[in-house]
């Protein structure tokens, strides 16, 4: 029997405290993100510009190829959607608004196979980063961001 893949969960730029709830609608990215190191590493995708030093900080990586992702409008907390790339699927499934930001359901598939099952909390000031297996010489991102 092969060892299950290992994942890491980083809420970077956490904040503790009384954070005011979530009013009107919030678009959040997610991305399924390949990081890797190269001798010439390509420009920073747009979509991860306002994080870029906290993955090279806590990944230790110096490119981030956005290999498939998703922008979903959250008017109730209760949507779910899909961001996919050629293997990888992450389906989130927004449980509802807390104190802060929005609870979450993660699961994220390579094809039809169940790589992780995770509850999560997203805030609007913290994006979610969670570590996925290795891919070729890079390491699978599970990246979400409330814009």
């Amino acid at each position: 029997m092969g060892r299950a893949p290992a994942f890491l969960i980083f809420f970077l730029g956490l904040t503790i405290g009384a954070t005011p709830g979530l009013k009107g609608a919030e678009t959040v990215w997610s991305g399924l993100v390949i990081a890797e190191n190269l001798a010439q590493p390509k420009a920073i995708p747009p979509e991860l510009t306002r994080i870029e030093g906290m993955l090279k900080k806590f990944f230790g990586y110096n490119q981030f190829q956005v290999i498939g992702q998703s922008q979903k409008t959250l008017k109730t907390g209760q949507e779910d959607w899909l961001a996919t790339s050629k293997f990888f699927g992450l389906h989130v499934d927004a449980r509802g608004e807390s104190e802060g930001g929005y609870v979450l359901n993660l699961k994220l598939y390579k094809e039809k196979e169940l790589l992780l099952e995770t509850d999560a909390k997203l805030s609007k000031r913290s994006p979610l980063i969670i570590k996925g297996p290795q891919v070729g010489s890079g390491q699978l991102l599970l990246v979400l961001i409330v814009q």
